[in-house]
This record gives C-alpha cells, structure tokens and sequence, in this order.
C-alpha cells in the first residue's frame, strides 16, 4: 500500500496569534451585521477581553446576541436555541469558550439556516436523515487548549444518566470559517483545567499517531503538537505571568489545534473509545477521563501489540513519542517502558481523579466495555478483546 495515498478532509482558516481577538470585528464583517455569540456561563463572560471585544462589535456597528453555555450541551439545548433565533436574522454565529461551546456553536450555525431538530441527523440516536447544509458561517474562538474542537467537523452532543450517550452531528459544511487563536485568552484557565484539557490534547496527538488510519500529513502534525505540549505544558500549568508561562499557554494553544486536526483525519482509540460511554453514563470531563487513564490505555496497548503483532508500527510509533519526551537515546523497547512509566508519573504529579471518584464501579464495566466499541476504538492500533478494555477501567477505579 502507497503510504501517501490519503486524503484530508476540509479546515478552517486558521489565524493564531495574542491579541488576536480584536480581529474578530472585522471577521464577522465578512459575512454580515448580525452575530450570534455562544459563550461559556463564567469565565470569558467575566474578563477583560469581553469588555473590549463589546466596544470594539459597537464601533465597528456590529449587532449581536448572547447565549450562555454551561457543561456540556444537549440535543435538546441545541434545538431550544435554534427554535429562539430561527427567524432573527442570524448572518453569522461565533463560539467563544470551551470544547463544550464550540460544539454547540457548530451545531446552532449548521441548524439555524431549516429550523428542523439536531435528531434528524445525530449518529447513531437520531432518524438517520442525511444533512446537506450549508450551515451558517461559524467562527470558532477557543478560550482551553484541549479538544481541538475549532479544527473539526463534528459537534459532540451528550445526554447523561441511565440510557445517556454522546453522539456527533457531523458534516464537512460544519467546519469553522475561520479557527482564532489567541494563547492570552488561556490565562483564566486554572491549573486544574490546564491539566484535564492538556491530556486531552496530547491523548488526541498520541492517538492519532498510532491510528490504524494515520498518514505522513498527519503523522508530522502530532509529531509537531506533542513536540509542542512537551516544552510547554507544565509552563502552563504552573501558571503566572512570566515569560515561561506565556510561551507555554502558545505551546498548548497549538498543540490543541493540531490534535483537533489529526483526530479529524485519522481517528483515535481505546482512551476515547472508553471516554463516550464514560462521560455519557457518569458526569465526568471529558479531559479528566483522557488524563486518567492514558497511561493504562497505553500499557495495555503496547502489551497487547507485543504479544499479537510485534511488528506493528504502531509499536515503533510509541517508541517514537517515549524518545521524543525523554529526549533520551532509548531502543523501541525500552522506550515504550519509559512511556508508560512517564505517563503514570504524569497522573499522579497532577492527582488526576479516579473514576471511582465520579461514582464508577465494579458492576458498570460490564456496560461501559459493550458501549465502547464506537468510531473511535475502530482506529485503535489493535482491537483489544472485551478483558483487555475492561482491565483499562479497573484500574482506574
């Protein structure tokens, strides 16, 4: 098979720099006067940055309306909203906040020009009915460095409880218009937020790289991200002011960004796979179910290749990201044994929660383990039989 026989699928434009948010006026004069912000319910809303960003929409005679999402967005809170701005004349929508808003930005601008529900079309749940667009134009503004949510073509709903789950509206005319990028808009996120979104963002590069589906394209994009998330994530998680800290919250900027790249092209595995019928059934962040059990995922993993499929290039590619890390001269072996034991030692520096925590047991694996087998576990360097997925979740408990 010719490795450069891929493709990749559409991305916003991509504009990544501090400050730059005071650009926004102008973006959104690209295709009109009446704007519809989707925002978090705390954080951004409360800076100092929104204040300006306000006087800025006001001089540049922007008209705009404000939605406040808090946790993570429902079908039905997606379908209340579009039901209230149907017929007011939206031209263009713009996500500010979290992995949580930018999917229910996507989802508000991709219904709002047929009025109908995001039922017709969520996989898996919904009526199956084919979406055609075109959505309205979407602007997507990240304020955590995690999902890579600006760079995807998907917006992930949830329903949480008995019978709950998490399903992705998806469409290629879903995809930003533009991705802004502004690192200074991290400095609100505290170092329990930096370590939950981080993980994430390097679990989503990890597991692009080793995906059954990964190309070269992709493949130096992670490399890139977890090169970034390697020099500064503990910047950023210690936090401040200082030199160190800014560089470190860019670092992350990017290396979020690239890892919503790479999952949208190549897939990603067992720790995501696990992660949809964890935070579906449980009210778990998503970035803390990444960060607590990526070291065990990975464990099991390598394992498993080893003694199925010793000449995976997967197992190189673990290799590849234990070296890169340590910056250490290590064989494939012993660089994955480095990898795990890092990987652990991350856990347990950023006393990441257990799922025990979160009121997870012994009598829902079974459950959690028959959900799992969803799109992301299909791109997972091996297929891990029911035990082997069930041994993630105990350990974590």
């Amino acid at each position: 098979m010719n490795k450069y026989a891929f493709s990749i699928a559409a991305l916003p434009e991509l504009i990544f720099a501090e400050g730059s948010l005071m650009q926004l006026p102008e973006l959104i004069l690209r295709y009109g006067k009446q704007a519809l912000f989707v925002t978090g319910s705390k954080s951004f809303c409360r800076s100092a940055s929104w204040k300006s960003l306000q006087e800025m929409l006001a001089r540049h005679n922007i008209n705009w309306q404000q939605l406040s999402v808090s946790g993570e967005p429902s079908p039905q809170l997606i379908d209340e909203v579009v039901n209230k701005f149907r017929h007011q004349h939206i031209d263009v929508v713009v996500g500010i906040g979290g992995g949580s808003v930018l999917d229910a930005s996507k989802a508000i601008a991709g219904l709002l020009p047929f009025g109908n529900s995001v039922l017709d079309h969520l996989e898996g749940v919904g009526k199956g009915i084919e979406y055609h667009g075109p959505a309205l134009p979407y602007i997507a503004v990240p304020t955590t460095a995690g999902t890579g949510s600006e760079a995807t073509k998907n917006a992930v709903l949830s329903v949480q409880g008995e019978g709950g789950y998490k399903k992705s509206f998806r469409h290629n005319s879903l995809v930003a218009k533009v991705a802004l990028l502004d690192p200074e808009l991290l400095q609100t996120c505290t170092p329990e937020l930096i370590a939950a979104q981080g993980m994430d963002a390097f679990t989503q590069l990890m597991e692009s790289y080793v995906s059954t589906r990964a190309n070269p394209y992709c493949d130096a994009l992670a490399l890139s991200g977890l090169q970034a998330f390697n020099q500064g994530f503990w910047h950023a998680w210690k936090g401040g002011e200082g030199e160190d800290a800014r560089a470190g919250r860019a670092a992350m900027h990017y290396a979020a960004y690239l890892s919503g790249v790479t999952l949208a092209q190549v897939g990603l595995g067992s720790v995501h796979g696990l992660a949809s019928p964890l935070g579906a059934f449980f009210p778990i962040p998503h970035g803390v179910v990444c960060g607590t059990l990526v070291a065990v995922a990975t464990e099991v993993n390598i394992r498993a290749l080893r003694t199925r499929q010793p000449g995976s290039l997967a197992l190189e590619k673990y290799a590849d990201i234990g070296r890169l890390l340590t910056a250490q001269a290590l064989t494939d072996e012993e660089a994955c044994n480095t990898l795990v034991e890092l990987l652990t030692q991350w856990s347990e520096t950023l006393r990441l929660p257990r799922l025990s925590d979160y009121d997870v047991g012994e009598s829902d694996i079974e459950r959690i383990v028959a959900n799992s087998r969803g799109n992301s576990m299909l791109t997972n360097p091996l297929v891990l039989t029911d035990d082997e997925v069930a041994e993630i979740v105990r350990r974590r408990l």
